[in-house]
């Protein structure tokens, strides 16, 4: 039996504890592998000196501490949201703000930052709405892992999947027809297509401009998802639909995309995901923020 379908056999086991000894367990194992993953430490400090050079750097390493400890938590918590029954997942998960937002059949993009509680609020969306949900994802090369992560993601409503590699074709059409786009761009994808943005402290941060160029193509509105773990499980709150987006300029809508999610973030410092190289695209001639990370 391979290690990932032991792993997966694990979080079977793991969806029966109580939620706060699950929680207990992930903040253990997030103290542990803050010591051992010394790389992902280095990432994390390091995102969090660059966004934030003006915050002492005790508050900095208490930032990256919790947000290891956060990110185990949310982790072990995809097995009862994987494997629970309809009727936990539902006493857990919560969905406030403006979900009139969802009624309708009115084009809508969900951008949906990579908060550590992003899964939840994949559920959430579904167990609220009747209309057709759909998320783009990208392959993962261990084919159980793969499976567990997209029978997860798909197991309410009506939820399509679509491949990154397809293409935009497949994604506008979803749009046009009135659907949901769950849409998640706020890491970094490399130069292809990336523009240049503001994000915090950084002034030149590689950000694809999908949600305005979405938005545009599919005549769709956009919304925001802020996904928060809490002590009793997860609040997905949903934002009103943004007014004066997109624009004619997918470069200022882009920067403008890069501020609400820094207001959002800075209500949850910790959840946000900060272990990956959000500023390894540099611009031509810059050197790596990252040297020795």
């Amino acid at each position: 039996m391979s290690a990932s379908k032991i792993a997966i056999g694990c979080m079977h086991l793991l969806a029966k504890l109580p939620l706060p000894l699950l929680r207990g367990l992930g903040k253990v194992v997030g103290r542990v592998l803050f010591v051992v993953a010394g790389q992902r430490r280095r990432i994390a400090l390091r995102n969090f000196e660059l966004c934030f050079p003006d915050v002492p750097e005790v508050q900095r390493k208490a930032w990256a501490k919790e947000s290891f400890e956060v990110f185990c938590q949310t982790f072990l918590d995809r097995s009862w949201l994987w494997f629970g029954s309809e009727e936990l997942v539902r006493s857990r998960v919560k969905l406030v703000g403006a979900t009139h937002e969802l009624k309708g059949d009115t084009p809508t993009i969900v951008f949906a930052p990579h908060f550590y509680s992003m899964d939840a609020g994949g559920l959430a969306l579904p167990l609220n709405t009747e209309r057709e949900f759909t998320s783009i994802f990208a392959t993962n090369p261990d084919p159980d892992l793969d499976r567990w992560f997209m029978n997860g993601r798909q197991r309410f409503g009506n939820v399509k999947m679509l491949n990154r590699a397809d293409g935009v074709k497949p994604i506008i059409q979803c749009l046009r027809k009135g659907g949901l786009l769950y849409l998640l761009p706020d890491m970094d994808y490399g130069k292809n297509d990336s523009v240049f943005v503001p994000f915090f402290a950084v002034q030149d941060t590689a950000t694809i401009p999908s949600l305005s160029r979405f938005a545009r193509l599919g005549k769709a509105k956009v919304v925001a998802l802020y996904n928060r773990m809490t002590p009793e499980g997860y609040v997905a709150e949903l934002t009103p639909a943004w007014e004066n987006f997109p624009t004619d300029d997918h470069v200022a809508d882009t920067a403008r995309m890069n501020r609400e999610l820094q207001a959002a973030i800075m209500t949850m410092v910790p959840q946000y995901y900060w272990v990956h190289k959000r500023f390894k695209t540099r611009p031509d001639g810059e050197p790596s923020l990252y040297s020795g990370k």
